[in-house]
């Protein structure tokens, strides 16, 4: 039997393909889990249809995520913390800090969308990736001097 996936099945393909599986697997699982639905000239056409829509948002959100990044390469960040003699901080610069700073210039960021591996613990000037869409990632500038 054909059929369209609705949604992405494990070990079958992606959403708004088209697959040929086995009656029993499409009448038993796929089709009253709406995974899939038949697929008539009908339901094709729709497909393609949701396909183009779904190219059309993927463009515009590139778009403004490029835009957003942009915008964080303009900023930087600079913390004044209290440190030893040696550079180290007694604190920390932690990713929570980074998307506060960037909420402030209104340019709202996950916290997961921030790669710091580990909260900066010593005086200087770091580049932060902010990954914002699966091609963009903006670098954010943090820099660090004692109080």
């Amino acid at each position: 039997m054909k059929v369209i996936l609705m949604t992405d099945v494990p070990a079958l393909g992606h959403r708004g393909e088209t697959r040929d599986v086995a009656n029993g697997y499409a009448r038993n699982f796929l089709l009253p889990r709406k995974l899939a639905v038949p697929a008539t000239p009908a339901n094709l056409k729709n497909v393609e249809h949701l396909k183009r829509q779904r190219v059309r948002e993927e463009l515009r959100a590139l778009e403004v995520a490029k835009a957003t990044a942009t915008r964080i390469e303009a900023l930087t960040l600079a913390v004044a913390a209290r440190a030893s003699d040696d550079g180290r901080l007694y604190g920390s610069v932690s990713a929570q800090d980074v998307v506060e700073f960037l909420e402030k210039h209104k340019v709202p960021v996950e916290k997961r969308r921030v790669q710091l591996e580990e909260p900066i613990k010593a005086l200087g000037d770091y580049k932060v990736p902010v990954r914002l869409h699966g091609d963009v990632t903006a670098t954010l500038t943090v820099s660090v001097t004692a109080e």
